[in-house]
């Protein structure tokens, strides 16, 4: 339904929801607290107006942005928009802001250098990358994660900050913002105080990046009632900007709810896999090798994961872990995680094809190789030259080698096929003259995929 840690409550406050509505908790804040969702809240001291606002009989609404930087979002970026979701499950209005316009700005939180600037054309198209990430998203999530029983969810709308700010110039902007914002707190920001004393400096362009995402928030206040904002730990200062802007034109309380940073054992950004990033796109990181990614997670890290991005409950994520402590080996709640995240990102037919590729890839599984059809091999052994080819009968696995061009030379190919670094249909072949047959390696789908070493597949089609 899509339109184009620590609790941060005081020890004495006790919270309960007595509501018989369908939905989620009508209290978000809590319900992301005792997953350890919640870094912060701001302002602290009117959390309980907070409390009331959302166990409120109507609806508000919350909002998070995303600057297009690149065409996809990352894995990163996966916990704001859980979060929001969470919002939405109890019933509140959920806006997602793509800054168009603040991309040209660059924020500079946790940054040691100013960004490139990005030309027209890639702006407009990262954003027609990560709307259809975030539409997705939100589909699957209505589709296998809500059931329509619970009451039905508002959608969520997906706004443009470039649609206000292009009505505006700069004496506009200046003349109504400025006047609302003290530069002593700009320059005591952590994100600005820590690129004043680098040797890189902080731009005129950067500094004033604060002042445009309170505006946003200003605006979407205005037209949308918006009364909360979600970001990440980093977004602190942005947020407290926008609450600034907004205490000197409105008397309206808001609130910013900062999410964790996720890090990996090493202290590390979460969300890259062999230093690239995981992207939600199908484009650049596949189902499959989503999956995997969540799949090779520490035991350390799983109940974290499992609370920061499945919509299950805190007691049978325990369960789960439980069972996981069992028998580590089998890897219970890594497949557990894997398998909600994929399917809140790709979708039934995305997971499907990730845990095809996992049985194929990882346990041999022979079975299933041959019941894949041409289109859907083509998607496990991603990049693997395709050769179609007239079977022969007497043919060997050397002339099979020497067909399909494996192999510069034949010597090459008699040397490594004998040391065991050729394999057809996932099982290794060390002998030259084995003679190719039906159900062996030629499979029941007509298709034959050859390995050579560990990573370079060719897929054959016999006609």
């Amino acid at each position: 339904m899509l339109r184009s840690v620590v609790s941060p409550f005081p020890k004495r406050l006790k919270i309960c929801f007595t509501s018989t509505r369908r939905y989620s908790k009508r209290n978000v804040v809590e319900t992301l607290s005792s997953r350890n969702m919640v870094a912060d809240v701001f302002p602290r001291e009117s959390v309980h107006s907070l409390v009331r606002l959302l166990e409120g009989p109507q609806p508000t609404t919350v909002y998070a942005g995303f600057d297009p930087t690149a065409p996809s979002l990352h894995v990163g970026n996966l916990l704001v928009l859980t979060s929001l979701l969470h919002f939405q499950r109890a019933g509140h209005r959920v806006v997602v802001l793509l800054g168009g316009a603040t991309a040209r700005i660059g924020d500079p939180s946790g940054k040691n250098s100013e960004r490139e600037e990005l030309g027209e054309e890639v702006i407009v198209k990262n954003i027609h990358g990560i709307k259809c990430d975030i539409e997705k998203i939100v589909t699957n999530h209505n589709q296998h994660f809500w059931s329509k029983e619970r009451g039905e969810l508002h959608e969520v709308e997906v706004v443009d900050n470039e649609s206000w700010y292009k009505k505006m110039n700069i004496i506009d902007f200046l003349s109504s913002v400025g006047r609302n914002l003290r530069l002593g707190k700009m320059l005591n920001r952590s994100s600005v105080k820590s690129r004043l004393e680098s040797d890189e400096g902080l731009s005129l362009t950067e500094f004033s990046y604060q002042a445009f995402q309170g505006f946003d928030w200003l605006h979407l206040l205005r037209t949308r009632d918006c009364r909360i904002q979600v970001g990440g730990k980093d977004q602190l200062g942005n947020i407290m900007a926008g609450q600034e802007i907004i205490s000197r034109e409105r008397e309206t309380d808001v609130w910013g709810v900062t999410i964790p940073l996720i890090v990996n054992e090493e202290g590390s950004k979460f969300g890259k896999s062999a230093g690239a990033p995981v992207w939600l796109s199908p484009d650049l990181t596949s189902p499959f090798s989503l999956y995997q990614f969540f799949m090779r997670l520490p035991d350390s890290q799983i109940f974290s994961m499992l609370q920061y991005f499945t919509f299950l409950p805190v007691g049978e994520l325990e369960m789960v872990m439980e069972k996981h402590s069992l028998a580590p080996e089998k890897r219970v709640g890594q497949t557990c995680l894997a398998k909600n995240v994929t399917l809140l990102v790709h979708g039934q037919a995305g997971l499907e094809m990730a845990q095809t590729t996992t049985d194929i890839l990882y346990n041999q599984d022979i079975k299933t190789l041959s019941s894949i059809t041409l289109d859907q091999a083509r998607d496990v052994f991603t990049g693997a030259p395709f050769l179609q080819k007239l079977f022969s009968p007497g043919m060997t696995v050397l002339d099979l080698a020497n067909k399909v061009g494996c192999f510069s030379r034949e010597k090459d190919a008699i040397r490594i096929i004998r040391a065991g670094g050729f394999s057809i249909n996932m099982v290794k072949v060390n002998n030259t003259e084995e003679v190719l047959t039906h159900g062996k390696h030629i499979m029941d789908n007509a298709l034959t995929v050859i390995r050579v070493g560990k990573k370079n597949f060719y897929i054959i089609e016999w006609t």
